[in-house]
């Protein structure tokens, strides 16, 4: 007989008449630990990862000349195409390795502003089905595989939980421009075993971004899940790799220029916090107009190849590319093309392999003069 004021449902869950009202149903979620045994990240990887890691902290810091370039789709949603970006992306970073660190973005998680679709780990069939646990195997699946094929990856981390189902495949972790203010994600950071970029706020805000920088150094406690899948109280040690990462903004317009940069730098540095930015060429840099990328890249590389602020400020940029440019909706019924976004619109991969060569003799350049010092 079920206990005095309380019901159960099909699912055998059961909440007290106050508890739960809005939740239709309930599905068992994988623990994280089950999902690395299945698909596990080989020594090779788990070295190359660590390496990777140590390389851009290297930049971060000075002691490494070379830029970080963050290069890859807006968001996966094809596994396949994904692949196949990175089999075109790996001979391309080995030839530039000398000069840029490329480093491919590899996005599940899409942050919506009302409605849309929200990623490949939330709803992997395109469908509204929303198989997360299939979404979080075939993420680790696809992390492993970019790792095997010779490139470090980049992901944002939009649910705080998530992390612990890949983040040790990851090198560099992004928070996003929605994200960047809140405290769930500062706490996030300071415990994540990667450098981790703040975007500055969707209206361009930059302060929010250098307060989350400084929040994410300090050691935190706060509650989340083990790798077993245990809620737990997790405490952190802090994280002294976070950086900003410019993006342009609402309210202000593009911020990537040398007087932008210069801003940017003397903001970090009354907030005693080391100047280097790295650059998003997307978003609010480009207006969402993918040829527009290159138009920012360029003025990149002008200042990485000239005089300081920005040959000693910009350690990387970001571009939003994909095998084939544009984008395409998502639609019911409707084929899509391969290889093209069906969130932002991206750059195809043709017009990124001399974006990345402008940059990479802007970084050889670089290279050339004193360095002003390690950070």
């Amino acid at each position: 007989m079920p206990f005095r004021g309380r019901r159960f449902d099909s699912a055998v869950r059961m909440h007290t008449p106050t508890a739960d009202l809005r939740i239709r149903a309930t599905r068992p979620l994988l623990s994280p630990a089950i999902v690395a045994e299945e698909i596990p990240l080989p020594e090779a990887g788990t070295e190359q990862v660590d390496r990777a890691r140590r390389a851009i902290g290297d930049i971060l810091a000075g002691r490494d000349r070379r830029l970080v370039a963050i290069v890859g789709p807006c968001s996966v949603h094809d596994p396949k195409a994904a692949q196949e970006y990175a089999a075109r992306l790996a001979p391309v970073a080995a030839r530039l390795a000398s000069d840029l660190l490329v480093v491919m973005r590899v996005y599940f998680e899409k942050p919506r502003t009302v409605v849309g679709w929200k990623g490949l780990v939330n709803d992997p069939g395109l469908d509204g089905s929303f198989q997360i646990n299939t979404g979080l195997r075939t993420a680790r699946k696809l992390l492993v595989d970019v790792v095997a094929a010779g490139l470090p990856v980049a992901t944002e981390f939009l649910d705080t939980t998530l992390g612990q189902y890949y983040a040790d495949t990851v090198a560099w972790g992004g928070i996003g421009a929605r994200t960047t203010e809140s405290q769930v994600h500062r706490e996030l950071a300071s415990g994540l075993s990667m450098p981790v970029g703040f975007k500055n706020r969707t209206d361009g805000d930059l302060q929010v971004a250098v307060d989350a920088i400084l929040s994410a150094r300090q050691p935190h406690w706060f509650p989340s899940l083990t790798r077993e899948g245990a809620p737990a109280v997790l405490g952190t040690a802090g994280n002294d790799q976070g950086h900003l990462v410019l993006r342009g903004g609402s309210r202000t317009g593009p911020n990537y220029s040398r007087e932008h940069v210069a801003a940017a730098t003397a903001l970090l540095a009354k907030a005693g916090l080391p100047g280097v930015v790295l650059v998003d060429c997307s978003h609010g840099n480009s207006g969402k107009q993918p040829a527009q990328q290159a138009v920012v890249a360029r003025d990149l590389a002008a200042q990485v190849a000239g005089p300081a602020p920005g040959r000693d400020a910009i350690i990387g940029f970001m571009v939003e590319s994909n095998l084939v440019g544009g984008s395409q909706k998502l639609e019911a019924g409707r084929p899509l093309a391969y290889g093209q976004s069906i969130t932002d619109a991206c750059l195809a991969f043709d017009e990124t392999v001399p974006l990345l060569e402008d940059l990479a003799a802007a970084a050889a350049k670089r290279r050339a003069t004193p360095a002003p010092g390690s950070r």
